[in-house]
């Protein structure tokens, strides 16, 4: 699925309007039409639907639907919680459209008014949502602000125009007060703000509704996002030729585990396998090798010290690297001068292509720019916290605008970017960036991280480029979750449920 930002989506409207010649008022009409189909679904009319408009084009989309609903045979009234649309807007071309068909319009813009109202609007079969559109970019204030707080307190389904109001349709933050959607209905195409979370929660179902804007115009306007979908994945997936072995599928070094990290080595030792490698090699520190050797009977193991000089454990890793075609690094590797030492020298001198997480992202704290020196593809999977370490600022300040920050870490590092956590956001330095929907919060728990870098070698390993590895990685990873959420529940999963999954929803992918 397209998504665009709301400078993205107001310049198709320019070159639809002033290149194609649809007017603005077209567009509108078409964007009512589409909503209203979208409230009359599984309704029976004459059902009573409140539709609130606010002052601006949000308001004129709310005007056309509810004539059309009008037309359709409902009870249909329109709810005026601002003043009049300005004389000559297609927001008031709408509005005068609906009177003249004999619409009734209630004003509502004083809390008196809206008090009056209040059982009809309440009791409505459904309320329309046309209040604030795309344009919002500072909290809801004063009486909108109350009438959004209103329209949450029924019960009624709530359907949105474009987007719940209150939400930043490019950050999908929650400007104050936003309304909570049953089914959020947008037009030409989804917003970035309404895939991204924490606007996710609010939008419901979300449904994308065409309004005659080309969609070959996307990429002309620089359009570079998506939201995966399986069939976007199942594109990506690699085949497995039915003459392979395991010298076809990929030899991935796992570079994981210390005293009392074990577990961190094994996970993702078992999300390479589960990933499709065809060999893996999981090398940890001497003192761990012992309790590893059989813990993974389809792994081999092999011993790199972390705390050598720098020119030894260099030398070191680069003999394990030898031959292999990925390299996953980080879950729990020693937390040491010297550690931090190889990190920061291994990323340019390293042959590999590489997964970079946990401990070996933190060890990079305040030297991003070494990343640039890399020979190889790089892939980084941080978390929202790791993050903020390397780009230098807070975990708020990542999470108030997760793309934004995905996409600043990549054009920093000059790597491809995972940034996990509630819908992942993939992104490389050439300005793609995916939105995955699949995961949920049981997957908020110790060692789920260290399967996916595992698997995101994995697929490197088969042969994917690094953006397409982290989109099929982070997509199954969730998906994975998800089959194990379903079987057991939320509470209490393990990242071991998701290695059990894997297999079945790759399978499911490639179908």
């Amino acid at each position: 699925m397209i998504v665009v930002t709301t400078a993205e989506m107001r310049e198709l409207d320019r070159i639809t309007i002033e290149e194609l010649g649809l007017p603005g008022a077209l567009l509108m009409e078409h964007a009512g039409r589409s909503l209203a189909e979208e409230v009359a679904r599984g309704l029976s009319a004459p059902a009573r639907v409140a539709v609130c408009c606010g002052p601006g084009n949000n308001g004129g989309d709310g005007y056309s639907c509810a004539r059309w609903l009008r037309e359709r045979g409902h009870a249909v009234r329109v709810y005026l919680c601002a003043a009049r649309p300005r004389l000559g807007s297609d927001a008031a071309l709408h509005l005068a459209a609906f009177e003249r068909f004999g619409g009734q319009v209630v004003d509502v813009t004083t809390a008196d008014a809206l008090g009056r109202a209040r059982d009809e609007i309440w009791n409505a079969d459904v309320i329309v949502d046309a209040l604030l559109g795309t344009g919002l970019r500072s909290e809801v204030r004063g009486y909108l602000a109350e009438v959004i707080a209103f329209l949450n307190q029924s019960s009624a389904p709530k359907i949105c125009a474009d987007v719940p109001s209150g939400i930043n349709s490019d950050t999908g933050q929650v400007l104050g007060i936003a309304v909570d959607a049953h089914r959020t209905v947008t037009f030409g195409f989804a917003k970035l703000g309404l895939v991204s979370w924490p606007g996710c929660e609010r939008v419901g179902e979300l449904r994308v509704a065409d309004i005659g804007i080309p969609r070959s115009h996307a990429e002309r306007v620089g359009a570079k996002r998506c939201l995966l979908d399986k069939d976007h994945v199942r594109r990506l997936l690699p085949r497995r030729p039915r003459g392979g072995h395991k010298g076809t599928f990929g030899h991935v070094l796992v570079v994981a585990g210390s005293r009392g990290k074990t577990g961190a080595a094994l996970l993702c030792a078992e999300g390479a396998l589960r990933g499709g490698a065809g060999l893996v090699t999981c090398a940890v520190p001497p003192s761990v090798h012992p309790q590893l050797e059989g813990r993974v009977r389809e792994a081999m193991c092999a011993e790199l010290d972390h705390d050598l000089p720098s020119a030894e454990g260099l030398a070191a890793l680069a003999a394990l690297a030898t031959g292999k075609d990925a390299l996953a690094w980080g879950p729990g590797i020693p937390v040491t001068p010297r550690a931090r030492e190889l990190v920061r020298h291994a990323v340019s001198a390293i042959e590999v292509p590489m997964v970079l997480d946990a401990d070996a992202l933190n060890h990079l704290e305040g030297h991003v720019p070494v990343l640039r020196a890399a020979r190889v593809p790089v892939v980084l999977t941080p978390h929202p916290g790791e993050a903020a370490r390397l780009l230098g600022v807070s975990v708020a300040d990542v999470q108030a605008d997760r793309v934004s920050a995905a996409e600043r870490l990549s054009a920093a590092s000059g790597a491809t970017v995972v940034l996990k956590g509630a819908r992942t956001v993939v992104a490389e330095p050439g300005g793609r960036v995916a939105i995955n929907p699949t995961g949920n919060p049981g997957m908020g728990t110790g060692g789920t991280g260290d399967v996916l870098c595992g698997l995101v070698a994995a697929l490197i390993g088969q042969g994917l480029p690094p953006f397409d590895a982290a989109c099929v990685g982070v997509h199954a990873h969730g998906l994975a979750g998800d089959v194990a959420r379903d079987q057991l529940g939320e509470m209490g999963l393990m990242a071991g449920d998701l290695l059990s999954a894997l297999p079945g929803v790759l399978r499911g992918l490639s179908e």
